[in-house]
């Protein structure tokens, strides 16, 4: 099982990214699926999560600016940015509880690799 991440890159303040994880391998399902940030010198922090039934909780400072969703059929978690402060630059990683297709069955947590987000002032 892995996830990739992907659609980082570099936005001026004021403007917009989507990021996108999507879990691939033997994957019987997904549990709570979520973003994560960290900068340099701190802690990864949390952003956004969504439960396997699409509920939704942000952190404060998401809150009216980012969208997470999912599409279940896809095994893929997005994450609409908008209105990007300088302050939301870091590297995103992604998040997942998978149940793998095993004997026994085992629930494992997983992150993506990474993706850069810079938001310029």
């Amino acid at each position: 099982v892995q996830l990739q991440a992907s659609g980082g890159g570099l936005v001026q303040a004021g403007g917009s990214l989507r990021l996108s994880c999507a879990a691939s391998g033997s994957i019987v399902s997904i549990g709570d699926m979520a973003w994560y940030r960290q900068v340099p010198g701190k802690q990864r922090e949390l952003v956004a999560s969504v439960s396997s039934g699409a509920r939704a909780t942000y952190a404060d400072s998401s809150k009216g600016r980012f969208a997470i969703f999912r599409d279940n059929t896809k095994n893929t978690v997005y994450l609409q940015m908008n209105s990007l402060k300088p302050e939301d630059t870091g590297v995103y990683y992604c998040n997942a509880g998978i149940r793998e297709r095993t004997w026994p069955p085992t629930v494992s947590n997983y992150w993506g690799e990474g993706t850069l987000v810079t938001v310029s002032s």
